[in-house]
């Protein structure tokens, strides 16, 4: 199904258009089956990064944003100076390359039986697009995992476990398509040069795997602690031939982490939201 969305200037680009993949309720059941099936091989086999947060029983959002404070703190008690670089991925669940995860996984030594029923499940596909006009016609897809099933949130964790990596000073965080860079050194400019080298050393990895991101909606904080009282430069950075302002409130999860970590920010943030829906109510 294409819906509009609403109040976009035009409708000359399929950004301007909601796609709603409609799947039927028995496959999305034998999916959630296999899900779980496919989350304790996952687990044995070492398929999903220790960093990824998302899609795996028992981790959340809330997880990440604690697990990114702790090590921002961690990383504070040698009077270090730390920052963060939050990216997003562009279109990544449409990006999945069926071939490249069939030898990721085989390459972890995951179960055939399991292997064979995800190729399966991703080859020899059609989609048939509804919308006033249209030929209903089916169309082949080759890449993508299924928009709405139980499964693709997994498949695609496992798909971009091969970005992570180890930071010697720092760490990566990534929940379903966001991805944040850590780092710490003994300045600001220190931690820019740092991130653009990590970035491109991704972006590279990101490339094979037909996975990019968007760099518009790219952001950067400085974390500061009360013995840091200097201001943060803000100055324009530099990433990918972007020019950006770092941010002095970064938004990631749900959450609005100031850069002194305080959640005096966030719960304002919230209560304002609440008092305006009230107001809209009434």
């Amino acid at each position: 199904m294409v819906l509009d969305k609403p109040g976009k200037p035009s409708y000359n680009s399929p950004a301007s258009f909601h796609i709603i993949v409609l799947l039927k309720m028995v496959s999305k059941i034998l999916e959630q089956i296999m899900m779980v099936r496919l989350s304790t091989i996952a687990h044995s086999n070492g398929l999903p990064h220790p960093n990824q947060c998302d899609s795996l029983p028992g981790l959340s959002s809330h997880d990440g944003c604690l697990s990114l404070s702790h090590e921002v703190r961690t990383l504070q008690r040698p009077r270090l100076r730390v920052s963060t670089l939050v990216l997003d991925r562009k279109a990544g669940f449409d990006k999945v390359n069926a071939a490249t995860l069939k030898a990721l996984l085989l390459a972890k030594h995951t179960t055939t039986y399991m292997v064979n029923w995800i190729s399966s499940l991703s080859s020899e596909r059609s989609c048939t697009l509804i919308f006033q006009g249209s030929p209903n016609l089916p169309v082949p897809v080759s890449v993508g995992t299924l928009q709405g099933s139980p499964i693709s949130p997994q498949l695609f964790l496992l798909y971009v476990a091969p970005l992570h990596s180890t930071i010697p000073r720092g760490v990566m965080l990534s929940y379903i398509d966001h991805f944040s860079i850590t780092v710490a050194s003994d300045s600001d400019r220190g931690n820019i040069r740092c991130l653009q080298r990590i970035f491109a050393n991704i972006a590279e990895k990101g490339e094979n795997l037909g996975i990019s991101f968007s760099i518009p909606k790219t952001e950067l904080i400085h974390w500061r602690t009360p013995s840091q009282r200097t201001l943060h430069s803000s100055a324009l950075r530099e990433l990918d031939g972007h020019l950006f302002h770092p941010s002095r409130v970064l938004w990631w999860l749900g959450y609005w982490l100031s850069p002194a970590l305080t959640s005096t920010y966030h719960f304002r943030h919230r209560l304002l939201l609440v008092q305006a829906a009230f107001s809209f109510v009434k």
